[in-house]
């Protein structure tokens, strides 16, 4: 006979490219890819996670590899829903109550789009679902104290979006989100590489290089590594060495089109919390492109402002939902311009 448990509380990142969930005593408990390979002729799914993310490109045409999440937001309902299904009930197992779940949205989401994050979580048997912008949950994940009257910078540089944030009272007092991210970086690399080389590579190859030689900055020490992948005249199979200084051309659009949106974000803020970011921590950066080679440097003589790349920085945004989850109990306790959760169901 099975044995079941009660309900739990869980924070999820609901990201472009992985899903994360946060659990109180194991913190990231589940870390899988958003990616679901789907029978194109039955409609049938066929795996999910990392069983999918092995058939990327490897597949007959009537099989898809993809994502129902893209920039952040569900494009897929049906597919989210499954997934979601099965990612939770693999963490939570068999229990009376489902769980109760706090869950990241970006900055700018409509209430539709907030509607189909919640919708999905309650199909996947969540009783309560809690939403919190990304940016909240991203400084709360960096260990910075969003409830005092003070002025945090956020720039959480994620796969799909880039979100950046001034945060106080635990609110945003100012918001901006692009589709410049990760995996722009990634795109830039693929197609420079097929301009330059003539060679057409893989989304795998791509982020493989990209942290083995990624800058925005001159690195110290010329790096090279290998990339294989088919050539665009002959279709053969082919590779090339590619060094981190062509890194540095190919990134330079993403790049620049995120010290821009940071620019704006500090053109809209109030005077009174652009001077707490001088005087203060100035910019904290989250998101896995927070980790990219020169990223804080660049931006900091950009802005002017001292930039810190958060601990755990790929990690914040899960972490945070889960700090969040405290606040369900004292949601009510709160003011709604003060609370950082928005809370659908009981």
């Amino acid at each position: 006979m099975k044995k079941f448990k009660l309900g739990m509380d869980v924070g999820i990142d609901l990201g472009s490219n992985s899903v994360k969930i946060y659990t109180p005593g194991k913190r990231i408990a589940f870390n899988e890819p958003t990616m679901v390979a789907v029978d194109r002729d039955t409609d049938e799914i066929l795996a999910f996670g990392s069983d999918a993310r092995h058939m990327l490109g490897r597949t007959p045409e009537r099989v898809a590899v993809v994502s129902p999440v893209e920039y952040g937001r569900i494009h897929n309902f049906r597919l989210a829903e499954t997934m979601l299904t099965a990612y939770v009930r693999e963490v939570c197992g068999n229990r009376i109550f489902m769980p109760r779940v706090v869950v990241c949205v970006p900055s700018g989401v409509s209430e539709v789009e907030k509607r189909e994050v919640v919708e999905s979580l309650r199909a996947a048997g969540a009783r309560k679902v809690c939403l919190i912008e990304t940016i909240v949950a991203a400084a709360l994940g960096a260990g910075l104290d969003i409830s005092e009257p003070r002025g945090h910078m956020v720039c959480d540089i994620g796969a799909g979006t880039t979100d950046i944030g001034v945060i106080s009272v635990n609110g945003t007092a100012v918001s901006h989100w692009i589709k410049y991210a990760g995996n722009s970086f990634n795109e830039a690399l693929t197609e420079y590489i097929r301009k330059k080389h003539n060679l057409v590579i893989g989304p795998k190859t791509a982020e493989l290089l990209k942290r083995e030689l990624g800058c925005v900055i001159p690195r110290e020490n010329i790096l090279s590594a290998t990339a294989k992948g088919r050539h665009a005249e002959t279709g053969m199979p082919a590779m090339v060495t590619v060094t981190s200084e062509e890194m540095l051309d190919a990134f330079e659009e993403p790049s620049v089109r995120i010290c821009r949106a940071v620019q704006h974000a500090l053109e809209e803020t109030p005077p009174a919390l652009a001077g707490d970011l001088i005087s203060g921590g100035g910019i904290t950066l989250t998101g896995g492109g927070a980790n990219l080679y020169g990223m804080d440097r660049l931006l900091s003589e950009r802005t002017k402002l001292n930039v810190t790349v958060a601990r755990e920085a790929s990690l914040c945004v899960a972490l945070g939902t889960g700090k969040a989850i405290k606040f369900m109990d004292t949601r009510d306790k709160f003011e709604k311009d003060t609370s950082p959760l928005d809370v659908y169901g009981y």
